[in-house]
């Protein structure tokens, strides 16, 4: 069978169904600023030497000791380091109060690096300059959801397929404060990611609602919300969740 795996597919190897430890929590946030053309979100350029390197991000990274309250509760402690790695990859600052919890991703066993992030939605103002180290951070840009994934097809840019998902739903919406009204109107959706291999050599993510989700089985009849990645493109199916 001809190998048809995308280039940003990073779930590694199907074969590896237990986890070795369990995922590091992590944290990241979609910030949000108005434009003329739309709505445009800040992404950030990976360093190619690191974990996701050479790929187009939102700032965040892994919850630290110190973003951890007194009570220990793990969502503001997610809140916390949000803000922290905002400040520290592109001197944006943001109060982490006002982020709005929209999602939270885990990946399969068979994942290299395994982070279990926290996803939230802000938005900011237009006259923030960002600033990046060239260390960790390599690049950044402000771009049209939309405008990203059509980067992404034709490929010029690297995206996960949690950033692609995540920019695709963004792209439903205008302006930047419909965006978080949406997302505060919808309970944060979960993905736990399974992922399995088609007969014809495509792999596929899948998630709760999926007719192949219980038995990873992405050639299963029914009902659809998955990512399809060949290596020409990502197509996000779904007629199970409200978007």
């Amino acid at each position: 069978m001809a190998d048809n795996k995308h280039k940003n597919d990073i779930y590694g190897d199907l074969s590896k169904t237990k986890a070795d430890e369990p995922a590091t929590p992590a944290a990241t946030v979609v910030l949000l600023r108005d434009t003329d053309s739309g709505p445009e979100v800040l992404m950030l350029k990976k360093n190619a030497r690191i974990d996701f390197g050479g790929m187009w991000v939102f700032p965040g990274g892994r919850i630290d000791e110190e973003d951890y309250p007194s009570d220990r509760d793990l969502e503001s402690a997610a809140r916390t380091a949000a803000a922290r790695e905002t400040i520290e990859e592109a001197n944006v600052p943001t109060k982490p109060d006002d982020f709005v919890w929209f999602a939270h991703w885990t990946p399969p066993a068979s994942t290299p690096r395994r982070y279990a992030t926290w996803f939230f939605a802000a938005h900011t103002e237009t006259n923030n300059t960002v600033e990046i180290d060239g260390g960790e951070i390599h690049d950044h840009a402000w771009i049209r959801p939309s405008e990203a994934l059509q980067e992404h097809t034709a490929g010029n840019i690297d995206l996960a397929p949690p950033t692609w998902v995540t920019l695709y739903h963004l792209s439903q919406y205008a302006p930047a404060q419909e965006i978080l009204n949406h997302f505060r109107s919808n309970e944060p959706k979960i993905y736990e990611t399974h992922v399995a291999q088609r007969n014809d050599g495509v792999r596929v993510a899948m998630w709760l609602g999926d007719a192949g989700y219980a038995d990873y089985d992405a050639d299963a009849d029914g009902a659809r919300h998955r990512l399809v990645m060949p290596k020409e493109g990502f197509t996000f199916e779904n007629d199970v969740e409200d978007y």
